[in-house]
């Protein structure tokens, strides 16, 4: 596993952490973290503390990264409403080109290009460490809900039904 430390991506979210705060640490699972009901079984937390990296466009191109509740359902109207315009969930190839991570390893940080605007659903702030994905399924950190926003510039919202 600890060729995993190795990959890129990994080191490209450990780098950006470190430069925000040296006391986050990325953690290995011996376990997927694809979904965030591994990623809770894995880290013996609850759902909820899992933060889903979603990423959306609109029909100009411009991508959105929806920071989700693991326990919760985003709701593409309410996102829609938000940025004043219909949007639709990037695809694998998308996700990878702008972010530069693929799918079940999206992290909040540390994206190869710019996103338009990152939103933070509001029900993480019911926990004061939330867990997120640092370049691959198998790697996550552990971060308080208030560095998350800090680090992400995100804002915080309520697009969950």
């Amino acid at each position: 596993m600890s060729n995993l430390l190795k990959r890129k991506s990994v080191i490209r979210v450990n780098d950006f952490l470190k430069k925000f705060k040296k006391s986050i640490n990325l953690i290995t699972l011996d376990e997927s973290a694809r979904t965030a009901k591994d990623a809770a079984n894995a880290l013996n937390t609850e759902v909820g503390t899992i933060v889903k990296s979603l990423l959306f466009k609109d029909p100009d191109n411009k991508f959105y990264l929806c920071l989700v509740s693991g326990d919760k359902y985003l709701s593409t109207t309410k996102i829609s409403l938000l940025i004043g315009n219909k949007i639709f969930k990037a695809n694998a190839d998308e996700c990878k080109e702008v972010t530069g991570f693929s799918i079940g390893g999206v992290s909040p940080v540390a994206h190869t290009n710019e996103i338009t605007k990152i939103f933070i659903d509001e029900n993480l702030s019911r926990y004061e460490t939330v867990y997120a994905a640092a370049g691959h399924p198998y790697i996550v950190f552990g971060i308080l809900f208030d560095d998350l926003c800090k680090i992400t510039k995100g804002s915080i919202e309520s697009f969950v039904d």
